[in-house]
C-alpha cells in the first residue's frame, strides 16, 4: 500500500501530562477500562515517534478537555514544551461561549499567537449514552450566540464536535455567521451505523457542504467503526470528499484518542490508499492546504 509521501499538516491531534492533573475525563474512577491505553502521557516525543512514518511538516493541537476552570492554562501548558518547529504551529483551545466572563477568556487566549481557534464540544444525541452535552438546542441560545459574535470580532475559527442530529442546526449557523470559520471535527460523527443513522448523517453532510464557510476533518471515523475495514473507512472518507470537495477537507490524526482503535501508521496508509485517486494537487490540499488555509499555520521555506 503506497503511503502519501508529500508534506502533511495534522489538523488535530492531543497532547497530556497526567502529573498536572488537568485532565479528569481520564481519571480511573469517572469511565470503564475502554480509556485504559489513554492514561498516560502523551507528550512530543511520543507523537513524533508515532508520526515517524509520515512528512509531518507541522500540526494544530486540539484542546484536549483540560479542567474548564483553569482556562488558559493548557494553552500556558503547550507554550512552555519544548518541540520542533511546526509541532502544535497553531492550538485550537477551549472556551464554553456561553459563560458570563466570555470576554475575559477569549481576550486572555487570542492573547497567545498560536490560539487561532476555539473548540466547545456541542455534541447531542436523544440516546443519553451518546451525548455529551444536555442541551440540544445550545447553538440557538442567545448566550451562546454571544459569545460565538465575541470569537468572530477576534477572527477566531470554530471547531464543532457534533453528532449527525445537529447537521441541520450547524448548516443554519454557518449561513447566519458567513464571515466566520467553522471546522466540523472526526467526519460529522457518523455514530449510528444502522440504516437510518447512516442516512441521516449522509444526507446531513450534503446539505451542510452547501455552506461554503465550513471545512471538515477526516479524522477518527474508528471512534464509530472500532471494527473497521478498509472498505468501511472508505464508505466514510470517500462521502466527506463527494460532499465537501477536497478543497474543503483536511486529514487529521486524533492522535492519541485515535490510537484506541488504529496506530498513526495504519490511518495514514488506509487514507493514502482511499485518497489514491485523487490528483496531485487534491491529495495536496486534503493533506496540507486546506489545513494551512484555516488555522493559518505557518508556511516554512
Amino acid at each position: 500500500m503506497a503511503i502519501y509521501q508529500g508534506p502533511i499538516i495534522d489538523a488535530h491531534h492531543h497532547l497530556w501530562d497526567l502529573s498536572l492533573q488537568r485532565h479528569h475525563w481520564l481519571a480511573p474512577s469517572g469511565h470503564g477500562d475502554g480509556l485504559a491505553p489513554l492514561r498516560r502521557n502523551f507528550l512530543v516525543d511520543d507523537y513524533l515517534e508515532q508520526a515517524r512514518c509520515a512528512n509531518i511538516v507541522a500540526t494544530v493541537h486540539a484542546e484536549a478537555n483540560w479542567d474548564p476552570g483553569d482556562r488558559t492554562g493548557e494553552t500556558e501548558w503547550l507554550d512552555s514544551l519544548e518541540r520542533p518547529d511546526g509541532i502544535a504551529a497553531r492550538y485550537v483551545a477551549f472556551a464554553a461561549l456561553a459563560s458570563p466572563d466570555i470576554e475575559t477568556t477569549l481576550e486572555g487566549l487570542a492573547s497567545h499567537s498560536r490560539v487561532t481557534g476555539i473548540r466547545e464540544i456541542l455534541s447531542w444525541h436523544p440516546d443519553p449514552a451518546k451525548t455529551r452535552t444536555a442541551d440540544a438546542e445550545m447553538m440557538k441560545s442567545a448566550d451562546w450566540l454571544k459569545g460565538l459574535a465575541a470569537m468572530q470580532r477576534r477572527d477566531l475559527s470554530f471547531d464543532l464536535l457534533i453528532s449527525p442530529w445537529q447537521l441541520a442546526d450547524t448548516l443554519r449557523l454557518a449561513l447566519d455567521h458567513p464571515h466566520m470559520r467553522f471546522i466540523v471535527n472526526h467526519c460529522g460523527s457518523p455514530m449510528d451505523r444502522d440504516a437510518d443513522g447512516i442516512a441521516r448523517w449522509r444526507d446531513g453532510l450534503r446539505a451542510l457542504a452547501k455552506a461554503d464557510n465550513v471545512t471538515l476533518k477526516i479524522s477518527d471515523p474508528v471512534a464509530y467503526d472500532p471494527q473497521w475495514t478498509v472498505e468501511s473507512l472508505a464508505e466514510i472518507v470517500r462521502h466527506c470528499i463527494d460532499c465537501f470537495g477536497p478543497g474543503r477537507c483536511m486529514f487529521a490524526s486524533d492522535y492519541p484518542v485515535s490510537s484506541l482503535h488504529i496506530s498513526f501508521a495504519e490511518w495514514l496508509a488506509v487514507f493514502s490508499k482511499i485518497v489514491n485517486d485523487l490528483s496531485d494537487s487534491e491529495k495536496h490540499s486534503v493533506f496540507y492546504d486546506c489545513a494551512q488555509e484555516v488555522y493559518r499555520v505557518p508556511v516554512r521555506d
